[in-house]
C-alpha cells in the first residue's frame, strides 16, 4: 500500500499517522501522548490510543461507521498494530517496511508479532464515510 519508511511504524499506522512513530521509548526519541506512561505495556497502548478516542471493544467484526484496530500481543507485550479497513479487511505496517492489506487479523499473527488480543474501535468522522 506505501513504499518502505522509518518516518512511521505500526503502531503509528494504526492510528492513521503517516509522520511520526509512536513508541514508549523511556528516552523520548519518539512520539507518545504526553499523559500515557512509557510502558510497554497492553494498558499503557490502550491508553495511547484511548487519547485518540478509540475505546475498548469486544470484536473484530466489521460495523458501518465504525473504526477498529487490533493490537497484538507476544508473551503479553505489544508487538504490533493492525487497523480495519472500510472494506472489512486489514492494514499493517511491516516493521520499517510497507504497508501491506491482510484478509483477516490471523494473515500476520504468529511467533514474530503475536496474536491479536486487543480490539479497539470508534465512530468514523463524518467526512471519512
Amino acid at each position: 500500500m506505501s513504499p518502505f519508511s522509518r518516518s512511521y511504524n505500526c503502531i503509528a499506522w494504526a492510528a492513521s499517522v503517516t509522520r511520526v512513530r509512536w513508541e514508549p521509548d523511556p528516552f523520548q526519541q519518539y512520539y507518545w501522548p504526553d499523559q500515557v506512561p512509557r510502558d510497554y505495556t497492553v494498558e499503557a497502548f490502550i491508553a495511547a490510543y484511548q487519547t485518540i478516542g478509540f475505546d475498548v471493544c469486544s470484536s473484530d467484526l466489521l460495523e458501518p461507521g465504525i473504526e477498529k484496530i487490533a493490537i497484538y500481543t507476544l508473551n503479553n507485550m505489544p508487538e504490533h498494530a493492525a487497523r480495519q479497513l472500510p472494506n472489512g479487511s486489514w492494514t499493517s505496517k511491516m516493521g520499517d517496511f510497507e504497508d501491506i492489506q491482510h484478509r483477516n487479523l490471523n494473515d500476520v499473527s504468529g511467533p514474530f508479532y503475536g496474536h491479536p488480543t486487543v480490539y479497539m474501535s470508534r465512530k468514523l468522522e463524518k467526512d471519512l464515510l
